[in-house]
């Protein structure tokens, strides 16, 4: 029986791949499928597949998706065997996905994913190669858009972003992207670093943030702070070069200053060297120092775990059948 009689799809269907990172969220997760079934059957002309991996969650997800995996041949549910961080999961979930179009979607209900043909919209229309939801209102807590800002404002430096783009939780990108997407092998991935590494037709398209019906967010100060070092070390150099330029300024300032002193102390013998200055100056070279000691050894760390091969993701068991639906 081939593969188009299996999954009900013609040949002249476009398929999108809906990636859904799944943790803690045994209420909502077959609420979002469901949703996503009925959005995508507004239009003929696509099919869907459904990736949804399980990031090792504590509650029953997994028996949610193994269930929905075995009632739908659209579902490809996957274990994975430790908890990886959602970037990872992601990531795990795009070496599956066989759709002309990948969408990110989150388990919680909070996507607005009636607004998904609106997001599609450029690029069906072949001017974008990702699209990305824009709220102008998050409904989260002001400590997580202060690290939203924070995350926003880097990936401006680093990566060179518009700085009128930003990104969310709910994006779409065509199969190329994803191709590529795929070719990093190292265990520190940053999708969002990667998406614009692979293509600068880059859009938003804006919408509102469904408020949150079912369950509690798990993005906490670690997980924000962990995905932070990952933009700020994986995809540009510029954190070592500003660490090389602030030492250059800091040596320059050194000697203007020692200069000083030795000349002010020869015109005016009487004058005593302060204890106080110079503890302060010290402290604060010193906290420099250690700074950018501390970032280098960062950067040589990632490199030793690199060169480790240390796993992006480790798969437990997949449910469903893997098989390339596009044929």
């Amino acid at each position: 029986m081939s593969d188009t009689i299996k999954t009900g799809r013609t040949d002249a269907q476009k398929l999108i791949s809906f990636i859904i990172p799944c943790y803690a969220s045994e209420g909502s997760v077959a609420l979002v499928m469901q949703e996503i079934r009925d959005v995508v059957a507004q239009r003929e002309a696509f099919d869907y597949q459904i990736v949804a991996v399980n990031d090792c969650s504590p509650d029953g997800v997994l028996e949610v998706l193994k269930r929905e995996a075995a009632q739908d041949p659209k579902v490809l549910a996957i274990d994975l065997a430790r908890n990886s961080g959602r970037h990872c999961a992601l990531l795990c979930g795009c070496h599956y996905a066989e759709g002309d179009y990948v969408v990110f979607i989150d388990d919680d209900l909070q996507c607005p994913t009636d607004r998904l043909w609106d997001l599609m919209e450029p690029l069906l229309s072949g001017n974008y190669d990702v699209a990305i939801a824009k709220y102008p209102k998050k409904t989260q807590s002001g400590f997580k858009n202060f690290g939203s800002r924070v995350n926003d404002a880097v990936a401006t430096w680093l990566l060179g972003k518009d700085p009128d783009l930003k990104f969310s939780n709910f994006s779409v990108m065509k199969r190329f992207v994803r191709d590529e997407v795929i070719k990093y092998t190292n265990p520190y991935p940053y999708l969002s670093g990667l998406m614009l590494r692979s293509t600068s037709r880059v859009t938003n398209v804006v919408m509102e943030e469904r408020t949150r019906t079912i369950g509690v967010g798990h993005y906490n100060f670690r997980k924000s702070f962990a995905l932070w070092m990952n933009s700020f070390t994986a995809f540009s150099v510029k954190p070592l070069r500003f660490a090389t330029m602030c030492g250059i300024l800091f040596a320059i300032i050194g000697a203007f200053m020692t200069l000083y002193v030795v000349i002010r102390k020869l015109l005016i013998p009487t004058i005593a060297i302060g204890y106080s200055s110079t503890m302060a100056i010290i402290l604060f070279t010193g906290g420099m120092i250690m700074f950018m000691l501390g970032l280098i050894g960062e950067y040589i760390g990632r490199i030793y775990i690199s060169l480790n091969n240390s796993p992006q993701f480790v798969v437990r068991e997949i449910y469903g059948e893997v098989t390339d639906r596009r044929k």
